[in-house]
């Protein structure tokens, strides 16, 4: 609607200016990867441990034995899933029910909920949720109180840019970006968890060699 506006009223010579003003500026900023492949992974950990997110390594076989063992450390019986979600993922022995026919009172009241996600950022510790069968509504990554994330090795960039540049290629779908677990702080600066999204963040970053 704006453009059709815009279009409607011509080009000014403000508009000149303005556009001129943005092109002037200066774009020094680091658009790329400078670190190897190693160097990258250890970064994004060392982000996601910043915010408090626990991370857990494994190759893409292991991903099953991983999501057994982080419900049973923290004595879950099950996640609720997308319904995309790739069932080698799900170990035998739990509950995983799919997000289909769920209302947000259902999702609150569950034990979580197992994603994959679309890409990460590992300068900012940014998890790219691009909402789709295999990651499910926004309303299944933010209403649950905890969240185990499947990050796949190759999904991760190193810079913004990168990730910006990732994010033209999703088209019109809705995305959601987490760093790490929910938190807010009020004018007293005291910090409160799980305000617009859940409290613990746990992430499962699945390497491939």
């Amino acid at each position: 609607m704006l453009k059709r506006v815009r279009n409607a009223l011509g080009t000014s010579h403000a508009d000149e200016t303005r556009l001129a003003e943005y092109e002037s500026i200066p774009r020094d900023y680091l658009a790329s990867s400078d670190l190897d492949r190693e160097a990258r992974l250890n970064l994004f950990i060392e982000r996601l441990h910043d915010y408090g997110a626990a991370v857990h390594r494994c190759s893409q076989a292991e991903i099953a034995v991983t999501v057994a063992h982080v419900l049973e450390t923290h004595g879950k019986e099950g996640l609720l899933i997308p319904r995309g979600l790739p069932s080698t993922w799900l170990p035998a022995g739990y509950f995983f029910t799919s997000e289909e026919g769920l209302d947000y009172p259902q999702m609150d009241a569950s034990e979580g909920v197992l994603t994959g996600c679309a890409a990460a950022i590992a300068l900012t510790g940014t998890i790219l949720i691009r909402h789709s069968a295999e990651t499910g509504s926004r309303a299944l990554t933010l209403i649950p109180d905890y969240h185990l994330c499947v990050v796949q090795a190759e999904q991760v960039v190193h810079t913004v840019p990168e990730g910006i540049r990732l994010l033209e290629t999703f088209g019109a779908a809705p995305v959601t970006t987490i760093s790490g677990p929910s938190a807010t702080s009020d004018i007293e600066m005291t910090r409160i968890k799980g305000v617009h999204g859940p409290r613990t963040l746990e992430v499962i970053l699945v390497e491939n060699h």
